[in-house]
């Protein structure tokens, strides 16, 4: 079986060069793994102690953070390191002032896998929520190097549970430790005979509940919003904007409406602007404007999301209209928000808790879509009780990052010398 997984993973990789001609995020995809070893080597020394972290992408650097913060903290000598597999990840936070040195992954090969742990040795490492590279993971076991994953989730129609699964499953031998967010995943590990587990929950909670003690002021918000009540739209797809699209369009003038695109596509989003009757406004010529003549402003840019949401009366999450998964709703939620997402979010143990609590909507219409924004906007009771389950949802949550750094200062996993 690890044989055929080898050799697909050299077709794959051909394929994804060859692919790199016709999409510019492949492009990057490929292009972007050239320079990983040359990072390394200008970012590292044979004598710099290390912990890895590996991220999939945007949202599992959100998850890690507040371990990467703790352990910056709590162990100032060691650096660093984090490892993207996509480039939506690597691409918006390459100079994260966290990190010390910032990667692609590499395809998973046994020479990337013996390489990679040449060239970082790290005394730790710890994958964020999934992303299971078996070679990557079997070098790690023989180099005997700890090996943790954080806010993991799993499902039971993923390969470790089914009979063709044996790789994958011999591939979890490798963690010491899994600090998983629900019961459901220590549930389903326990039965394929995994016991390493502890249900610590997700450590965004933590990221974003710190959050709202920031300062998230934004003074072309607050120029834009002044006293109307504000629909926050956050991290749309096209499939998003289609149903938000007639509540935009009859809002009354006391209604701002923010829209911030996942993908800051100049022709998409001019191809919803136009479809937009209220006077509309991009982030890119806010300069000179009276912002508060505006009903609709697009934020054609990224890194200010969280700071827009602390503005947010009502927020709308993307994602979950289309395929490409939910956005991160406890952004909004721990400024007490109300939020509305689409119909898809089956995967995302978040929603479904949220939803049951009822500080969350799920619509899977544009007419459904109205009527949820309608009630939420005319309703200031019904908004605020939401909301208020919204804030208290994430409050009630907090604390992986507390268990995770107990466990790593108990195991002694990281030299005790360094705590500050």
């Amino acid at each position: 079986m690890r044989i055929l997984y080898n050799i697909l993973t050299y077709i794959a990789s051909a394929f994804l060069w060859i692919a790199g001609f016709f999409s510019p995020k492949l492009k990057l995809f490929v292009d972007g793994r050239k320079n990983t070893f040359q990072v390394l080597s200008e970012k590292l020394n044979a004598a710099d102690k290390t912990v890895w972290f590996h991220c999939a992408s945007l949202g599992e650097f959100e998850q890690g953070l507040p371990i990467m913060e703790a352990t910056k903290a709590a162990y100032p000598s060691y650096k660093i390191v984090v490892s993207f597999f996509s480039p939506s990840g690597f691409e918006n936070k390459k100079n994260a002032p966290v990190a010390d040195a910032v990667v692609y992954l590499p395809m998973d090969t046994r020479n990337h896998a013996k390489t990679m742990l040449q060239a970082i040795h790290p005394t730790l490492v710890i994958f964020v929520k999934y992303e299971f590279w078996p070679n990557y993971l079997f070098e790690l076991k023989n180099q005997h190097v700890p090996t943790l994953l954080i806010s993991g989730i799993f499902r039971e129609d993923q390969p470790f549970f089914k009979s063709y699964g044996s790789l994958m499953r011999n591939a979890l031998q490798s963690f010491n430790h899994f600090f998983l967010q629900d019961d459901t995943s220590e549930v389903l590990l326990n039965h394929i005979n995994i016991h390493n587990t502890t249900v610590s929950g997700d450590t965004r909670f933590d990221r974003v509940s710190h959050q709202i003690e920031q300062d998230n002021s934004l003074d072309f918000i607050e120029n834009f919003k002044e006293q109307s009540l504000c629909v926050v739209c956050g991290s749309t797809w096209p499939e998003d904007e289609a149903v938000l699209l007639e509540s935009i369009n009859k809002a009354s003038d006391t209604i701002k409406y923010i829209i911030a695109p996942h993908n800051i596509d100049h022709n998409k989003i001019e191809s919803f602007r136009k479809k937009v009757r209220g006077r509309s406004l991009l982030f890119s010529e806010k300069e000179g404007k009276q912002l508060r003549e505006y009903s609709v402003l697009i934020i054609d840019t990224i890194g200010l999301l969280t700071k827009i949401y602390s503005y947010a009366d009502i927020a709308y999450v993307g994602g979950a209209m289309g395929t490409t998964g939910l956005h991160n709703i406890l952004e909004p939620a721990t400024f007490g928000v109300p939020i509305v997402i689409g119909k898809n979010y089956a995967e995302f143990p978040e929603a479904i808790k949220l939803r049951s609590l009822a500080g969350l909507y799920s619509i899977d219409s544009q007419k459904e879509c109205t009527a949820v924004l309608d009630k939420l906007i005319e309703d200031s009771s019904f908004r605020n009780k939401t909301g208020m389950i919204a804030g208290h949802f994430v409050n009630q949550n907090t604390g992986a990052t507390t268990k995770v750094m107990s466990y790593i200062k108990e195991k002694k996993v990281l030299n005790s010398d360094s705590l500050v």
